[in-house]
C-alpha cells in the first residue's frame, strides 16, 4: 500500500518537508506536485533512485529522464550555457535540452545525460519544490508522475489508479489534490543553433515565439 500524505501547496508545514527530505536522501522515490503535473522526483545523482523511476514508470531505458535545478547558478554546475540558452531556461514551463560539462558525467547515473551527452533540465517555479530546495543541495529528476506511454496526471485520482496496483511504487504520494489542468513543460533541444521542439507543452505559441525569434 502507497504511502499518501495530504499537503496544501501553499504552506507546506516544516514536519512535511523533513519527512520528504529525508526520503529523498534515502534514496526514495517520491509523488510530488509541481508547476505543471505530478511528478517523481528523487536524488537525480543517486543510482539506485533513478533506477526505481524506470521500473515505476516502466520507461525504456534508452529515454533519458530530465532533473530539476533550483536556479542559474545550480544549472551551471553541470550544463554549458550561453545568454540566450539561458533566457530560455529560465522560463519555468520549458525543459531545455543541453550539452553537458564533463562534471555532469561524474555526477549523475545512467538514464539522465544521453548517447549524446545531452540532458534535460528545468527550473520549475512550485513552492514544494522550492522549499525542498532550501534544504537539498542537489538536483532532483523531474519527470512525470505516470506509467510510460499513458497521460502525464494533474489529478490525484489519475496518480493513485495508475500506480496503487503496481508491484514497484513510489514511497510517498504528495497528495495537493487536483492541479490545474496543464500539460508537461515543452521541451526544447537548444544544442544547435536553431531551437529543436521536441515536445509541445504548457509554453503558448506567442511566449515561444517571443523567446526564438528574440534572443
Amino acid at each position: 500500500m502507497i504511502n499518501i500524505l495530504k499537503i496544501n501547496s501553499k504552506n507546506l508545514p516544516q514536519k512535511v518537508i523533513k519527512e520528504v527530505v529525508e526520503i529523498i536522501k534515502a534514496g526514495g522515490v517520491i509523488v510530488c506536485p509541481t508547476d505543471t503535473v505530478y511528478g517523481l522526483i528523487c536524488d537525480a545523482a543517486n543510482k539506485r533512485a533513478v533506477e526505481r523511476i524506470f521500473k515505476i514508470k516502466k520507461r525504456p531505458k534508452g529515454k533519458p529522464i530530465p532533473i530539476f535545478v533550483k536556479n542559474i547558478k545550480m544549472a551551471k554546475k553541470f550544463v554549458k550555457l550561453n545568454k540566450k540558452q539561458e533566457k530560455f531556461l529560465k522560463n519555468n514551463k520549458i525543459t531545455a535540452v543541453l550539452k553537458v560539462k564533463n562534471q555532469a558525467k561524474k555526477v549523475f547515473p545512467g538514464g539522465i545525460i544521453s548517447s549524446e551527452d545531452k540532458i534535460g533540465i528545468r527550473i520549475p517555479n512550485y513552492k514544494p519544490i522550492n522549499n525542498l530546495f532550501k534544504k537539498l543541495k542537489f538536483p532532483l529528476t523531474g519527470t512525470s508522475a505516470n506509467i510510460s506511454g499513458k497521460l502525464a496526471p494533474t489529478r490525484i485520482k489519475e496518480v493513485l489508479k495508475q500506480f496503487q496496483k503496481e508491484k514497484i511504487q513510489p514511497d510517498l504520494i504528495l497528495d495537493a489534490g487536483n492541479l490545474k489542468p496543464s500539460k508537461p513543460s515543452m521541451v526544447i533541444d537548444l544544442t544547435n543553433k536553431t531551437p529543436k521542439i521536441l515536445r509541445l507543452g504548457s509554453v503558448s505559441k506567442k511566449q515561444l515565439k517571443y523567446l526564438i525569434f528574440d534572443t
